[in-house]
């Protein structure tokens, strides 16, 4: 699925010494040098980002930031994880414009961050005598033998996204939920029950009222990230 490609700044590799807190790693590079990351991905990433883990992080030095890096990947094993939450909107885009997304090829027209009752979803397909498509994207980097998992900490806005999708599907909208699976390793997607049962029973409500659920891995390089397969929803026992 070239189309979905997305291409990655120089990236710099290190260690992370620490994570103060949900968005900022403190890493040393391979020169020695101690520098301040931007962690774009709220998740716990506790079987992730742990001190002393090989991360890879891009420049991104900006007059009104306070960190001038952004952390991109990090080494799991002997695979390479993607840690930048913003990396699945990008790619569904990407997938979108090109119509290189099966269940969603038809589409002519991409609407990005449509205005909902309760915020905003992620985009709105619409196309000539098809119905319209509220589409919702997550970012998930849990993956444990071999099961990909989301959340990997509670979150209310993402149960809340499920309701809202719920509702347009009762009213005749088509209403869909894409993960990106940023972890290469994975097989089979559930929604971690056991972390966030609330969110697990919004998604099994949505599943049984018509709302379309579809899981993605992807490949991951230090040059680029793709999209590459479907994975089955699975329900863990």
């Amino acid at each position: 699925m070239n189309e979905a490609l997305l291409e990655l700044p120089k990236l710099y590799k290190g260690r992370l010494l620490e994570r103060p807190n949900r968005f900022l790693g403190i890493i040393e590079l391979e020169t020695g040098q101690r520098i301040r990351s931007f962690v774009a991905d709220p998740g716990r990433m506790t079987e992730l980002l742990f001190p002393g883990a090989e991360v890879y992080v891009a420049h991104t030095a900006r007059e009104d930031r306070k960190t001038q890096y952004d952390l991109a990947l990090v080494k799991n094993g002997q695979t390479l994880v993607s840690v930048d939450s913003r990396v699945a909107n990008k790619l569904v885009k990407k997938a979108l414009s090109a119509r290189a997304l099966n269940p969603f090829k038809d589409y002519e027209h991409l609407h990005a961050e449509p205005v909902v009752k309760k915020g905003r979803l992620d985009f709105l397909l619409t196309g000539k005598d098809l119905t319209p498509c509220y589409l919702e994207v997550k970012s998930c980097t849990l993956v444990i033998d071999n099961i990909a998992m989301f959340p990997d900490a509670p979150t209310v806005r993402g149960a809340r996204h499920l309701g809202e999708l719920i509702e347009f599907k009762k009213e005749g909208f088509r209403s869909c939920v894409v993960f990106i699976i940023q972890h290469p390793d994975a097989k089979v997607f559930s929604p971690n029950e056991k972390t966030d049962p609330f969110f697990a029973k919004e998604f099994y409500r949505a599943l049984n009222n018509g709302v379309e659920i579809y899981s993605y891995k992807c490949n991951i390089t230090t040059k680029a990230i793709s999209i590459n397969e479907s994975v089955s929803i699975g329900q863990l026992s």
